[in-house]
């Protein structure tokens, strides 16, 4: 069987979501000969609450690791995947009908595309499901440099998700993983990779976004204008230091 690895980071409060993000993960269809793998990684305590919440399904692997953030958490996930390709999902959202099979479609068809984004929905606290709020960029290949661009001259707003990216293991290995930032890592990993190579995006929503008090970005600090300003702009430098070494044309900074 050829494997598509699902990587999981596990924080406290996001702990009681698991069971709802496996039954999204079994819901999945796959091509034939395909089949997903699911790397939880806890993060502070050795995970004994995460394995008591899983059943025993050996595509599921749980392991723990010290305190160590969100892009240190992915990461050590991502050391222990097999697959061919990664996909992103974390512990409070959920995976929708036919996600991995379109993100599997799209890079064993395009052998130029490194990543893929796709639409995704907000689940309310109250349960309603509504539309992200930015708009979304046409069907199909982004050619590179056009997420940085775009990124820039929308004064930092994101054209497309980055926690619906699923990208070539091997593409994932040589970026480093996640960017070792406090916060936006998955912004930070999108960036670079966009910077290296064409990405795909697909118009379907591939994942529900849970809205609720205890997630990263609902924090006063992921917004605090300082702290947005020093983050953003590492993101954006080191995407331009990508662009110099490969001989490309800068953007706007």
């Amino acid at each position: 069987m050829r494997t598509i690895s699902v990587v999981t980071p596990v924080h406290p409060p996001h702990v009681r979501y698991l069971p709802e993000v496996y039954a999204s993960l079994r819901a999945q269809t796959l091509p034939g000969g395909w089949d997903w793998e699911w790397l939880v990684q806890h993060d502070g305590d050795d995970g004994g609450a995460v394995a008591e919440l899983l059943p025993d399904d050996p595509r599921i692997s749980v392991s723990w690791s010290p305190s160590s953030g969100s892009a240190g958490t992915r990461n050590m996930a991502a050391a222990r995947s097999t697959g061919e390709f990664v996909r992103n999902l974390d512990a409070d959202d959920q995976l929708l009908e036919g996600a991995l099979e379109r993100d599997l479609q799209v890079l064993l068809a395009h052998e130029n595309v490194g990543w893929v984004t796709s639409s995704a929905r907000d689940l309310l606290p109250s349960g309603e499901i509504v539309s992200w709020a930015f708009d979304d960029p046409a069907e199909g290949v982004l050619e590179p440099g056009w997420v940085l661009d775009t990124f820039v001259a929308n004064e930092w707003r994101l054209p497309v998700h980055p926690a619906t990216l699923c990208v070539r293991r091997d593409l994932l290995l040589a970026m480093g993983g996640w960017m070792g930032l406090p916060r936006s890592v998955d912004t930070g990993l999108l960036m670079a990779l966009q910077t290296v190579s064409a990405g795909y995006f697909l118009a379907a929503p591939s994942l529900l976004y849970r809205k609720h008090p205890a997630q990263m970005t609902a924090h006063q600090v992921h917004n605090d204008p300082v702290d947005k300003k020093l983050r953003y702009g590492m993101i954006v430098d080191r995407a331009q230091a990508l662009r110099t070494l490969l001989g490309r044309p800068t953007g706007p900074r």
